[in-house]
């Protein structure tokens, strides 16, 4: 897939960053455009405008790994989580999944997708080869947050849901998509994102 990488970074300034692209968000673009095309030569452009469209909804549209609740220490965002579940504000958790275990480590969330609980630091230790159990603050590196966010939605790591299971020769299904990573949830919000990125990528 040929991308004219101008034309798309003016699209995308108009159509989704309200007119103004830092460096930082540049960067986060090219990171995973490379990704993509390094790992998915062939891939479909509405998987890609997915997959930039989940990036850009998970990372408040930074497009840059980050913590949980935008924090940038993981100790602020454990407290930042720690208030809001006092305050009955996280009614879908049952167990503080952030606060650090025996160990010292916090599962919180990190990177392009918001990767949270041990389980799934697991899991993306086997998909990436990389020891994210033993240092779960590599997450935050802009190549394995690259390569989480990728390859977790290829394979079906977060929800067992794939790219492939909503697009296709046949089929584009932007609001079912979200169940890759989080039930429906922002569903629209989402697909919305990921229209605009297709007309992006042309």
């Amino acid at each position: 897939m040929a991308l004219n990488r101008a034309l798309f970074f003016d699209a995308v300034r108009s159509g989704l960053f309200q007119g103004r692209l830092s460096q930082a968000q540049v960067d986060g673009l090219e990171a995973i455009l490379s990704g993509w095309r390094a790992r998915v030569p062939d891939g479909r452009s509405d998987a890609l405008a997915y997959v930039l469209a989940t990036a850009f909804h998970e990372t408040a549209a930074t497009m840059q790994s980050v913590r949980e609740t935008l924090a940038t220490t993981d100790a602020a965002a454990i407290a930042r989580l720690d208030r809001a579940f006092a305050k009955g504000l996280l009614s879908n958790v049952r167990t503080p999944y952030w606060r650090p275990d025996d160990e010292g480590k916090s599962w919180l969330g990190r990177g392009l997708v918001q990767l949270t609980h041990r389980r799934n630091y697991e899991t993306m230790s086997t998909v990436t080869g990389i020891d994210l159990v033993a240092d779960p603050a590599r997450a935050m590196q802009m190549d394995v947050a690259v390569a989480i966010l990728i390859e977790g939605m290829r394979r079906g790591s977060f929800t067992g849901k794939r790219l492939d299971d909503y697009f296709g020769p046949r089929k584009t299904d932007w609001l079912g998509a979200r169940r890759i990573i989080n039930g429906t949830d922002r569903a629209a919000l989402v697909a919305r994102h990921a229209s605009a990125f297709l007309k992006a990528l042309g």
